[in-house]
């Protein structure tokens, strides 16, 4: 504890020498010369304060969801003699701390440094701490409030896999956003325009204003001014806490009974003659797949969409495909040419690898979603694997629908990420027929090879989504799905680049990749799962 004390006062000190630097030089005359940051360095507490408020407002709501409903003490916290309001204060107070502190790690040194670069008055500092627990406790009961509202209507473990589906999403959005702003360049113009938007949040009518403007009028010697704004906004904020505190201690109490009472739902009882009519009038087509592995297929389906992480993980690779055919489009499909000194045979494998590129995206994309609904196929089935194993279900059928679980649905999201693609960039029809067989072909091979390193790795204990499947296992499996697709890619690609190359036709280039990819990736289908049945037989018995 000492050491991380330490540690974090070394941060807090150096964090603002950094902001007093970087302040005073914003400050200084050499500066002003160039561009006035007047108005954005008056504006810097409003800023700071707005979004330290929306920060604990949005990440408070996940916390206390946690805390106030699905916290494993919370049955004996109620049944003691306690009152709800301690429960709950005690609560709110341990699910803002770590937020606050964080808070107050990165922005009390700005505002710090801000005060000590521009000569602020002392009684600057301590109201700033002030500020900031005063909007901290606000925003957590506006949070509360939600909270309670919300889990009135849903339930609160379908809220919290929401909200984990909606983080997971976002975090990967924003850390894929990296990726646009390389290329981007700023001008002058532009950055004015930053400058101007942050300073819109300075506005008379904002309470968060009245904050900023009041701190900067303290600091600057203006107590009636600075006295009116802060006096306004602290009241504001006590007032709002003690409201949603009332509020909360109702409805915590009302929407806890209700929640471990429980509402059944009145059953929907249907006459038994409906589905036999429905049935006569149903036409007769030919059945493609026994009944035992449609109902299979049709339970892995359900399953995988009631759980919302698993919509979360299958989301993922869809992201990055349009993440990374976006960089694409924005070359033009063309490769830049750079000084005109690379030999022509080069700058047309490049061209053709660009042509392809699509392709390339939409087998990454497949790779990913195979590793989660391949590789996890019958882990997934957890500990009421048993019920599975003791039905009348043979080994093939079993691992068809599996397989046919994991092919379908990265099937339909690989070419329809492929077609739209292809139609944005206007590729020709032959490369865009080509990519749907080349990507129905891999992604079957892919299917084989990621399903048998499941049944070798699969665990039916697992507590944790991340440890579905053994340790090495799961991490030879994945190279070896990753060095799949890499052989497939070489199979189907290299053909369809190397024969123009050479002076033949594009189309005889992909004729023969399709040839010699479709057997590789036919093979790769099939071998694998069939020297798998087997241990089929032997998944989640000891020894």
């Amino acid at each position: 504890m000492l050491v991380v004390a330490a540690l974090v006062v070394g941060f807090l000190a150096a964090a603002f020498a950094g902001s007093w630097a970087l302040l005073s030089f914003l400050r200084s005359p050499e500066l002003a010369q160039i561009v006035d940051l007047t108005q954005l360095l008056e504006a810097l507490p409003t800023v700071i304060l707005t979004g330290a408020f929306l920060t604990i407002l949005v990440t408070s709501f996940g916390v206390l969801l946690q805390s106030l409903y699905l916290a494993r003490d919370m049955d004996f916290l109620m049944a003691a003699p306690i009152p709800v309001r301690a429960v709950f204060i005690s609560k709110l107070i341990q699910a803002i701390l770590p937020n606050f502190a964080l808070l107050c790690l990165f922005g009390l040194p700005v505002l710090f440094g801000l005060g000590a670069s521009a000569g602020y008055h002392a009684l600057f500092y301590p109201l700033v701490i002030l500020l900031l627990a005063c909007m901290t406790f606000a925003a957590a009961g506006l949070s509360a409030v939600l909270v309670m509202g919300v889990v009135r209507l849903v339930p609160a473990r379908r809220v919290a896999e929401a909200l984990a589906a909606v983080g997971a999403v976002a975090s990967l959005i924003c850390s894929q956003s990296g990726n646009f702003t390389r290329t981007m360049t700023f001008n002058a113009q532009q950055t004015t325009q930053m400058m101007d938007l942050l300073s819109r949040v300075n506005a008379p009518w904002s309470p968060f204003a009245w904050a900023g403007r009041g701190l900067i009028g303290l600091g600057t010697g203006q107590g009636a001014t600075a006295a009116l704004g802060l006096g306004l906004t602290l009241v504001l904020a006590v007032a709002i806490f003690a409201v949603t505190l009332r509020a909360c201690e109702v409805l915590y109490h009302t929407g806890w009974s209700q929640m471990q009472a429980g509402t059944p739902r009145r059953p929907h009882v249907r006459p038994h003659d409906a589905p036999r009519a429905a049935a006569a009038r149903r036409p007769a087509f030919p059945r493609l797949l026994p009944r035992v592995v449609t109902a299979l297929i049709i339970k892995d389906a359900r399953v995988l969409r009631r759980d919302l992480r698993n919509l979360s993980q299958l989301m993922t690779p869809l992201i990055l495909g349009i993440v990374y055919a976006a960089m694409l489009a924005r070359s033009g499909g063309q490769v830049d040419p750079g000084r005109g000194e690379a030999p022509e045979w080069f700058m047309q494998g490049a061209g053709q690898m660009m042509a392809y590129g699509n392709i390339g995206i939409a087998l990454f994309i497949g790779w990913i979603m195979l590793s989660r609904l391949g590789m996890m196929a019958f882990s997934h089935e957890g500990r009421a694997y048993w019920l599975i194993k003791t039905a009348p279900v043979t080994p093939v059928r079993l691992m068809l629908a599996k397989a046919l679980t994991a092919y379908l649905p990265t099937l339909v999201i690989g070419e329809l990420f492929l077609l739209v693609a292809s139609l944005l960039q206007r590729a020709g029809s032959s490369v865009m027929l080509f990519g749907i067989a080349v990507v129905a072909l891999a992604l079957a091979g892919g299917v084989g090879v990621n399903l048998a390193f499941g049944v070798a790795g699969a665990n039916l204990e697992w507590e944790d989504p991340r440890h579905m499947v053994r340790g090495s296992v799961g991490c030879i499996g994945s190279f070896a799905g990753m060095a799949y697709v890499a052989l497939a890619a070489a199979f189907f690609l290299g053909p369809a680049m190397l024969v123009p190359l050479l002076g033949g036709s594009a189309g005889l280039g992909q004729a023969i990749g399709v040839v010699v990819g479709g057997v590789f990736a036919l093979v790769c289908a099939l071998l694998p799962p069939y020297l798998m049945l087997g241990r089929v037989r032997r998944i989640g018995e000891v020894g």
